[in-house]
């Protein structure tokens, strides 16, 4: 490629090159994008499949007859083998010690999230401790903990780099009271800026005598999580998010030490041993086996270990390369785009640098007065010409109201507005801050970004310039 442009990127990132097997791929097993002249920059909101995990599943179940895992027959036994094959290497791909860790699947992160949160022991004395950047269903959690009377506590994130200020976290760890049930939660990295978090949190938190939940749903697509070197007690994902497909299959992965602490507020079909009518008892099964409420989803879960032979066949180190030098060339080209009045076409929420950040690079555009452009009005230029980002506050309110300058004053009083105590639409949320950004654009390359891709969003960006 003699392309000017393409060369000068080369010689910022050299290591570009080394991730070539990505362009292949892309050529063979994701040639739909191509052909279909796609601009795919949503792969925080979901990652793309490989032909051949689609082509490898259909002949899986085009070859044997699979029935309802809850029985000794023999397709039943065939599906019960096959299911716990997956279980046995979503273990061996993450590093995790079956003596140590045990994998509950779900519909989801979100699923995997409200086990945690329905079955925690949360009381009063206990603690709920998380960051203010943090997906909804983690946020969810708190209403758990609110219910049982335990204290839940925000640690705020800070502007310009959205991270948290690490010095405060011994300060936080010490509001858990000893022999309370306390829980940890955060992501390794954000969805809505791309930051991430220290891993080393957790072994800190241990000490402290907390829980700790390490949401990974954006982390794992593009970095190796090694459960054999930190030790989070639950990790939620979505396999969807690492290799596409299937959807509608998660996992939580959970330390078999603090999985005895949690109890179900219920009980479903395949989650119990004995249960009955008359006597009005019931008995939980072990292990994994007492979460996964019903039938699983039995015909779904065996793509799973396909796409994690897929993702090992390409290897993290070449998918996060790639990832880091489309990262840092998208960062260099959007914080020097300016207007012919000198003002910024865009700020960033989140490190202008690939230092400890993943590939989600989230901004808001303005005119040459310095006024914001609608995020909406981006994303629908954006569908004219085929690109696919992502608009709002991508479910991480705590975040996105940091990043905008949203103040805990505005927020009371749009929510105590008339009208406002029982319900709040997104318009009326919108209403409330006339004037003031209610949302970004999302931009995040993945393991099948190349550089014509971001070349595209940043040629579609220039034409925003007056």
């Amino acid at each position: 490629m003699n392309n000017p442009e393409f060369i000068t990127f080369l010689r910022s990132y050299p290591s570009y090159p080394t991730t070539h097997i990505l362009d292949d791929l892309r050529a063979t097993e994701y040639a739909r994008l191509d052909v279909g002249e796609h601009v795919y920059l949503d792969y925080t909101g979901g990652g793309l499949y490989a032909e051949t995990q689609v082509q490898r599943h259909h002949k899986l179940l085009s070859e044997h007859v699979f029935g309802n895992p809850h029985s000794s027959n023999p397709t039943s036994l065939a599906a019960t083998q096959l299911l716990e094959h997956a279980r046995e290497y979503v273990l061996k791909f993450f590093n995790a010690d079956p003596d140590e860790y045990d994998v509950i699947f779900t519909a989801n992160t979100s699923g995997a999230l409200k086990l945690v949160g329905e079955s925690y022991p949360f009381a009063k004395g206990g603690h709920y401790l998380l960051t203010f950047d943090n997906h909804n269903s983690v946020n969810g959690i708190r209403e758990f903990a609110h219910a049982r009377g335990a204290e839940v506590t925000y640690i705020p994130v800070a502007l310009p780099n959205m991270r948290v200020d690490s010095a405060s976290l011994e300060d936080y760890f010490a509001r858990g009271q000893k022999n309370a049930h306390n829980l940890f939660a955060y992501p390794a990295q954000s969805n809505f800026s791309g930051v991430q978090h220290p891993l080393e949190w957790i072994e800190k938190a241990h000490a402290a005598g907390w829980d700790v939940l390490l949401d990974v749903a954006a982390f794992a697509p593009t970095n190796y999580l090694d459960l054999g070197q930190i030790k989070p007690d639950f990790v939620p994902l979505s396999f969807y998010k690492m290799f596409g497909y299937p959807t509608g299959v998660g996992a939580l992965i959970v330390r078999k030490q603090v999985l005895g602490k949690l109890h179900r507020p219920w009980f479903a079909g395949g989650t119990i041993t004995v249960v009955s009518v008359q006597g009005d008892k019931f008995y939980m099964a072990d292990g994994h086996t007492a979460f996964e409420d019903g039938t699983p989803d039995y015909l779904n879960i065996p793509a799973v270990e396909i796409g994690l032979k897929h993702i090992e066949s390409i290897g993290y180190g070449v998918i996060h390369e790639r990832v880091m030098c489309l990262t840092g060339w998208l960062l260099d080209n959007l914080t020097q785009m300016k207007h012919s009045t000198g003002e910024p076409l865009a700020r960033l929420y989140g490190p202008t640098t690939t230092e400890a950040r993943g590939g989600t690079v989230t901004a808001n555009f303005y005119d040459k007065d310095g006024n914001a452009i609608d995020h909406r009005y981006i994303e629908s230029e954006a569908n004219k010409v085929n690109i696919s980002l992502r608009t709002g506050c991508f479910c991480n309110p705590g975040a996105g109201e940091v990043a905008l300058g949203l103040s805990r004053v505005e927020l009371d009083v749009c929510f105590n507005g008339p009208g406002h105590q029982e319900r709040v639409t997104l318009d009326d949320f919108r209403l409330c801050f006339d004037g003031k950004s209610t949302g970004a654009v999302r931009i995040s390359v993945g393991m099948v970004t190349n550089f014509n891709d971001v070349q595209a969003f940043l040629g579609f960006t220039r034409g925003l310039l007056k």
